[in-house]
């Protein structure tokens, strides 16, 4: 959105109580040092200056905030129960096949064994098939390069997940 005019669901987040906008943030990434950045330059004009802002606070994450944030992530293929979110996101991994799953499971121990993290990337609209590769080809990453290809996922995870908070039809 690129309008000068405030968005009606952007304007309910830009005044909701400082309790409820943090307890909506945290929902969106679990850095603290993100949400307490999104929350300090509100009120927000546009859509685009919050998304600015989000990406600008990711760039900005130290390794702990990273992993903090990466921490309210569950691996690919098992998403938390009663976690819509999650679950809407990892869809491509709902049809994949037994066998999928399974070598997912093992790509993903393995990923977390030499990265200390879950495998991290922004699932929506990626199948099960797209996401094995991913891992595989990310596993021979070193750490340095892996933590700045996370950052990057987790800026655009975080896109997504702010752009159905200020959505207009959704209440907060």
């Amino acid at each position: 959105m690129t309008s000068t005019s405030t968005s009606p669901g952007l304007a309910r987040f830009n005044v909701l109580e400082e309790y409820a906008a943090h307890a909506v943030l945290l929902e969106a990434c679990a850095s603290t040092a993100w949400v307490r950045r999104l929350l300090a330059a509100r009120p927000y004009a546009t859509v685009e200056d919050l998304y600015t802002t989000s990406d600008t606070a990711m760039g900005e994450l130290t390794a702990d905030d990273l992993a903090e944030a990466m921490a309210g992530h569950p691996p690919i293929g098992r998403p938390k129960p009663g976690d819509p979110t999650s679950a809407r996101e990892q869809r491509g991994m709902a049809g994949a096949s037994e066998g999928l799953k399974a070598e997912m499971l093992d790509l993903n121990l393995a990923y977390q064994e030499r990265f200390g993290h879950v495998f991290l990337i922004c699932a929506t609209g990626l199948t099960g098939e797209q996401m094995r590769e991913a891992v595989k080809e990310r596993i021979g990453n070193s750490p340095e390069r892996e933590r700045e290809i996370v950052r990057t996922e987790l800026g655009k995870i975080n896109r997504i997940r702010l752009a159905r908070i200020v959505e207009e039809d959704r209440s907060v």
